[in-house]
């Protein structure tokens, strides 16, 4: 595929994407990739992420969690060692946990609170002279279950995360436009990316989840990552330039119905 993705004097974009080694997060790489940028993929199992750069040149790995305190200064010092400047953030990485209020554990929400809410603040907090440099773009992946006044019983503390992102990529959007950065978000709804086995649920309870699910979204089916990642590329573009502090719900219209 022709290189699309560069800059003034042809230069390739360069792209972080955290929690890049599965689900969307691989998806947006890739796509950046086939799109002609180079895309640095942050992660907690180097295996997943070496598997999502796997026949893709232009990517590159590195092994981090965003809950540690130097996590962010070195994953923005590995995208500048490797690429010499960054264009796009994706604060992308979420874990998830299924839990009433009565069952909480602190650490556990300590744990979902440091990647999914905390870790996006001082990694994007980190990466803004260099997105300042570039005139770049911060993306946020929230969840399209938290949108609106809907609830999202057993799942509070992750969905409150990902509301606090929303509202983050509305402020940010105003803080930092005047230092030329946009900052949107998208919010996916129901995707097929694994996660809730990798929360804990068995095999079999997430395969009848995704199918109950298919049943309730107009759209008749659950996403693919690759429908959020198409998006995440498409709103990151000079053409989108004028979209700033909005998030877009990818969802097969279920969060309307």
């Amino acid at each position: 595929m022709a290189n699309r993705d560069t800059v003034a004097g042809g230069e390739a974009r360069a792209v972080v994407v955290t929690g890049g080694g599965t689900g969307i997060g691989r998806a947006t790489a890739r796509a950046f990739h086939e799109d002609g940028a180079r895309v640095l993929v942050v992660g907690r199992s180097a295996h997943t992420l070496r598997a999502t750069a796997d026949g893709y040149d232009g990517i590159r790995c590195l092994t981090a969690d965003l809950r540690a305190p130097e996590a962010a200064e070195e994953i923005v010092a590995a995208a500048l060692r490797e690429f010499g400047r960054i264009d796009v953030l994706v604060n992308n990485a979420a874990v998830a946990g299924f839990e009433s209020l009565h069952g909480l554990d602190r650490a556990a929400v300590e744990a979902q609170l440091g990647t999914n809410l905390i870790g996006p603040v001082f990694l994007t907090q980190s990466a803004l002279d260099a997105l300042e440099a570039t005139e770049g773009t911060v993306v946020n992946v929230s969840s399209a279950g938290s949108l609106g006044r809907r609830a999202w019983p057993e799942n509070s503390v992750y969905g409150m995360a990902k509301a606090a992102l929303d509202f983050l990529t509305r402020t940010w959007a105003v803080e930092l436009a005047p230092r030329g950065i946009r900052c949107v978000g998208v919010a996916p709804g129901v995707v097929d990316t694994g996660v809730g086995v990798r929360a804990g649920m068995p095999p079999e309870a997430y395969e009848a989840f995704l199918t109950r699910m298919a049943g309730r979204i107009p759209a008749g089916r659950v996403g693919r990552p690759e429908d959020v990642a198409w998006w995440i590329v498409q709103l990151t573009r000079p053409a989108a330039a004028y979209v700033n502090g909005a998030v877009l719900a990818v969802d097969g219209a279920l969060s309307v119905t």
